[in-house]
């Protein structure tokens, strides 16, 4: 049985498909790169329901469902043929995009490295990370710190872009819009990425200084979209589907990137294709519904590996899934242990199937959120100038795994 959601989102007409180089999305959704998360079984798993729902499983002449974005790699690793890093660029048959977020700081090894995604790994969009506000990152002068450095943010998108080009793969950047209120960075960013030729800019609404606390600032990516001519897709606080229509509606928007929203519900992409498509009707997973949400995540992270390691990546996502459903604490923990197939069926089915969805989870952020930090690290005299000529690039991404 299905719970009806008890506020419909506001009507859209729907629009024509986002654009992003070649690529054609008939939904206007990107889902976020995100460590630990985003690997070839969780993406199949949202792809599964934006498309079904969206009714765009019909081939490939079809528009794209939205991208889904594999986690972050480091370029580095990728052109030192790093093992596990290579590991990471797994893919199931049905993504017709292979969409990679590729972090770096030496524009060669970009190049470089984008060459082999394309060429070896038929990779079809590259994302570049500029947003990460994580300070192993930032104190390396990478992440959300690096746009500081216009002249390197420059040379780095060109040297991508290029490289790129050559096989007809779009080249996109997602960032914040600074290090903290006293340095933004994102209207420079953006002008600096349509000037080299990236075919959109992705930002969250937020400084690496608040990292995920607070709320993000959605004028900020108004502002960024009356910058520039390139598309722009807005990031923050996108909870449910009426949010991403608010965002769009508020800020000009061309679509938006979901990243902790989805979070233990990948049907939200579900919601996402109708909404965007204009149709009304979205209803609310029972606890049934979630519980074989759940146990299809299950086969598909087996599916990677084997039982027992798949099993392992699925108990982070057990709070996800659960939060909200009146679920005992022995049942909570039991099912953050499980380590075979056996075990969480005979869990699962202690559940109660009929149980309705909470609804006071509708709309409350998920995942990490916490503190603004006091400061951001940095390297030393890393204000001083604008340029990252003096940067180590080889240090810089030491120590920054492909998670």
């Amino acid at each position: 049985m299905l719970t009806a959601l008890p506020t419909q989102p506001p009507e859209v007409r729907a629009g024509p498909a986002l654009r992003v180089g070649p690529l054609e999305l008939a939904t206007p959704v990107v889902l976020a790169p995100m460590a630990g998360i985003t690997n070839a079984a969780f993406r199949q798993l949202c792809r599964e329901q934006g498309s079904a729902y969206a009714g765009l499983d019909g081939g490939p002449s079809a528009g794209l469902p939205g991208l889904y974005v594999c986690e972050m790699i480091t370029s580095r690793g990728v052109v030192e043929a790093d093992r596990k890093t290579l590991a990471m660029l797994a893919f199931d048959p049905g993504e017709r995009v292979r969409s990679v977020q590729l972090y770096g700081v030496d524009p060669t090894i970009m190049g470089r490295a984008t060459e082999i995604l394309c060429a070896e790994y038929g990779v079809g969009h590259v994302d570049l990370n500029f947003g990460c506000p994580v300070p192993k990152v930032t104190r390396k002068g990478g992440g959300a710190a690096l746009p500081w450095k216009r002249d390197l943010l420059g040379s780095i998108l060109r040297s991508t872009v290029a490289a790129a080009a050559r096989h007809g793969v779009p080249v996109t950047m997602k960032t914040r819009m600074g290090i903290d209120a006293d340095h933004l960075t994102y209207l420079d960013a953006g002008r600096i990425a349509q000037d080299s030729g990236c075919a959109a800019i992705a930002l969250h609404g937020r400084t690496a200084q608040q990292s995920y606390s607070g709320r993000a600032d959605w004028s900020a990516i108004a502002r960024l979209k009356e910058s520039v001519d390139i598309p722009v897709l807005g990031n923050g606080d996108v909870w449910e589907a009426a949010d991403a229509l608010a965002m769009v509606e508020q800020t000009g928007a061309d679509g938006v990137v979901i990243g902790r929203g989805c979070l233990g519900r990948p049907w939200l992409f579900r919601d996402l294709a109708d909404a965007f498509a204009g149709r009304r009707g979205q209803t609310l997973p029972t606890l049934g519904e979630v519980a074989a949400m759940l146990r299809r995540h299950a086969e598909l992270l087996a599916g990677l590996s084997d039982e027992r390691h798949g099993l392992t990546d699925l108990r982070k996502h057990m709070a996800w899934y659960l939060k909200g459903f009146p679920v005992g604490g022995d049942v909570r923990r039991a099912l953050a242990m499980v380590s075979s197939f056996a075990e969480l069926d005979d869990l699962l089915a202690t559940l109660d199937p009929d149980v309705a969805f909470p609804t006071t989870e509708l709309g409350s952020p998920r995942g990490r959120q916490g503190s603004p930090r006091e400061r951001v690290a940095l390297p030393e005299g890393w204000l001083d100038d604008t340029s990252g000529c003096d940067l180590d690039l080889a240090e810089a991404e030491v120590g920054v795994s492909g998670g």
